[in-house]
């Protein structure tokens, strides 16, 4: 992550609250539904379209937010029905397998911690971007 200068405005106390949701909705629902990805991806692309009237910043972090889990998405489902495969049809357990497993556990746990630090620094004011999501949410999201 990396942090940018602030947006031309400093962020009023409500906007800061709800661009800290969006991450924090993600973070939420990634628990709740962890043996379904969809359900992560679900919740944030609801908080992202709820949202998408909202201010720049608001809508800033809702599209980063709504992007970091779309990877996540991909990368759970794929270990989901990887798993499924093994568990009920007669694919074997296999070392790619279990490096891919171990790989999905970093990663969860990295979007975790970052999720975490987004939300406080969100909450904080400090425009925070991640590396790649922060490029495609400003090339996405639009000041009006």
């Amino acid at each position: 992550m990396k942090d940018s200068t602030e947006l031309s405005n400093a962020p009023l106390e409500y906007e800061m609250e709800k661009a800290s949701q969006s991450y924090l909705m993600s973070l939420v629902s990634m628990i709740v539904g962890l043996p379904l990805p969809i359900i992560n991806l679900f919740a944030t692309a609801l908080f992202f379209m709820l949202n998408r009237r909202e201010s720049y910043f608001i809508r800033w972090h809702c599209t980063q937010a709504l992007l970091a889990q779309l990877t996540v998405f991909f990368l759970n489902s794929s270990l989901f029905w990887w798993s499924i495969s093994i568990i009920f049809f007669d694919e074997k357990f296999s070392l790619k397998y279990l490096a891919y497993l171990i790989f999905i556990l970093v990663f969860n746990l990295i979007e975790i911690i970052s999720t975490i630090v987004l939300a406080i620094n969100v909450r904080k004011g400090i425009h925070t971007k991640l590396w790649v999501y922060g490029w495609l949410a400003d090339s996405i999201c639009k000041q009006r």
